[in-house]
C-alpha cells in the first residue's frame, strides 16, 4: 500500500557525467537508504534523478543530492554515515545553504570507483594518464614498477564495466619468463599460464570481491590470457590492457593494437627498462614510440620514480638505477 503524501513539489536533476554507482551506491544501496528517509518517491531514469512528494521534503532531497553529486566529483566517498550526515546538517538551518542559486559544479579531480574501493591518482602524472584514458581510444603508458601503470589501467576497466560502458575486460601479458620451458611445467595450460597473469588478477582481487571475479571469468565477462590468444580475434566494446608490454616483440605488438574494434579502448603498460626478451628480437614497446608517436588518438604517457607509490626506498632505488643508466 502506497503510503506517500500527496504531491506538490517535483523536482529533476541531471547526473550526466556522473558515475552511478559512486553516487547511487552498489545495487543502488545508497538511494535505498535515502528514501527510507523520506516520505517521497525518488527514482532513477536514465542520467536523471526524479523525485516527488511534499514540496519542502523534496526541496531537501534536492539540495542532498546537489551535496552528494558535488562530493562525487570532488572525489569523495558516499557512504550512509556521509549520507545521514549530509541530511542531519540540512535539517539544521543555520547550516543550510541557499538552493535556488547553487548550481552544480565543474569537476575538478580525476578518481574512479569500483565496487571496493574509490582509487585516487597519487601525482600529477598519474592524473594525467587517467585523464588520458579518457580521452583516447590508445594510450601507452611507460614507467618504472610501482608507478600505478597497471593498477590503474585494470581500475578504469573495472569502472568502464561497472557504469556499462563496455561488456568484457582483455587483460594480456607476455608470458615471456616461460620461454621454451612452459611445456615442461607441471599441471594443465591454466596452471602453467597463472604464475605470469597473477600481478592483473591482484589488481583485480584489489577491486572487485573474489566471488564476483571467478563468476565473471567463467562468464568471459573478464578474460584473463597470455598474448598469444590475441591473434586472429576483433575485440569491440571491450577494455584491452596489454601488460608488461616490454617483452613483446615487434610482431606481437602490432598484432595487439590491431585487435581494437568498435567502441574499445586498448591500454599498453610497460618498462624498457626491463626488457627480458632475447637479443634477437626487438621490444615492440620500444618499437612503437618512434612508429605511432605522431597519431592523434594515441597518447603516450611517461612515469618516474617521483610516480612511485610503493614505500620510498623503492624510488630511491628506482632512481639510482635511472642515475647510473644514463
Amino acid at each position: 500500500m502506497d503510503t506517500k503524501k500527496s504531491v506538490d513539489g517535483k523536482f529533476s536533476i541531471s547526473i550526466e557525467g556522473i558515475e552511478p554507482v559512486a553516487l547511487l551506491g552498489m545495487a543502488d544501496e545508497n538511494l535505498k537508504f535515502i528514501s527510507q528517509q523520506f516520505q517521497s518517491h525518488i527514482s532513477v531514469r536514465g542520467e536523471r534523478i526524479r523525485i516527488t512528494g511534499p514540496k519542502s521534503e523534496a526541496e531537501k532531497i534536492r539540495e542532498l543530492f546537489i551535496n552528494l553529486i558535488k562530493a562525487v566529483k570532488n572525489c569523495e566517498q558516499i557512504t550512509t554515515f556521509r549520507i545521514k550526515k549530509e541530511i542531519d546538517n540540512l535539517n539544521i538551518p543555520a547550516k543550510r545553504e541557499v538552493t535556488r542559486t547553487q548550481t552544480e559544479p565543474e569537476q575538478t579531480d580525476v578518481c574512479v570507483y569500483t565496487p571496493k574501493k574509490m582509487i585516487l591518482p597519487k601525482s600529477e602524472n598519474q592524473e594525467s594518464y587517467l585523464k588520458a584514458i579518457d580521452d583516447h581510444d590508445i594510450v601507452i603508458a611507460i614507467g618504472p614498477a610501482g608507478t600505478g601503470k597497471t593498477y590503474l589501467a585494470v581500475a578504469k576497466a573495472v569502472q568502464a564495466l561497472t557504469a556499462g560502458k563496455i561488456s568484457r575486460i582483455v587483460l594480456t601479458r607476455p608470458a615471456v619468463e616461460a620461454g621454451e620451458s612452459l611445456g615442461f611445467l607441471p599441471g594443465s595450460f591454466k596452471e602453467k599460464i597463472d604464475p605470469y597473469m597473477r600481478p592483473l588478477y591482484d589488481a583485480l582481487y584489489d577491486m572487485i570481491s573474489v566471488d564476483k571475479i571467478k563468476r565473471l571469468i567463467d562468464e568471459q565477462v573478464v578474460e584473463v590470457a597470455p598474448i598469444a590468444y590475441m591473434r586472429g580475434r576483433t575485440l569491440s566494446d571491450s577494455f584491452i590492457i596489454l601488460d608488461e608490454a616490454q617483452n613483446s616483440t615487434a610482431i606481437q605488438m602490432k598484432m595487439f593494437l590491431t585487435r581494437l574494434g568498435w567502441n574499445s579502448k586498448a591500454i599498453v603498460t610497460g618498462d624498457i627498462t626491463q626488457i627480458d626478451l632475447e637479443k634477437k628480437y626487438s621490444s615492440g614497446l620500444v618499437d612503437i614510440q618512434n612508429k605511432l608517436n605522431r597519431i592523434d588518438d594515441i597518447k603516450f604517457i611517461y612515469l618516474d620514480a617521483r610516480d612511485v607509490v610503493r614505500p620510498p626506498l623503492v624510488s630511491k632505488i628506482i632512481k639510482a638505477y635511472e642515475d647510473n643508466n644514463q
